[in-house]
């Protein structure tokens, strides 16, 4: 369950929950990413961190440069357990 935790607090943050977003789209480097931010690039570096931390990104070094892409697996999994929580809901339990 704590990596569920960590999934949850990295997309408490409305600024990596926009880089989601972003990396939803394309996979980016920080530079890309940082453009579309009125912050630091040392915050996106923070932010992008945490994002690794929770699994919820992954990065890959291509030459020069680290590119950023979503990890539908982690995602996929947040998904099935709040499909599973609705699935509770439909099963009988709390229902009035």
């Amino acid at each position: 369950m704590s990596g569920l935790n960590n999934t949850f607090k990295a997309l408490a943050d409305r600024n990596r929950r926009r880089i989601i977003s972003m990396l939803k789209e394309r996979d980016m480097t920080a530079g890309e990413i940082a453009e579309r931010f009125s912050i630091s690039k040392p915050s996106i570096s923070h932010h992008l961190n945490i994002l690794k931390q929770a699994k919820l990104v992954l990065a890959e070094r291509k030459g020069q440069h680290v590119y950023y892409s979503l990890n539908t697996t982690v995602v996929q999994d947040l998904l099935n357990w709040v499909l599973d929580l609705k699935d509770y809901r439909k099963g009988g339990k709390n229902d009035e």
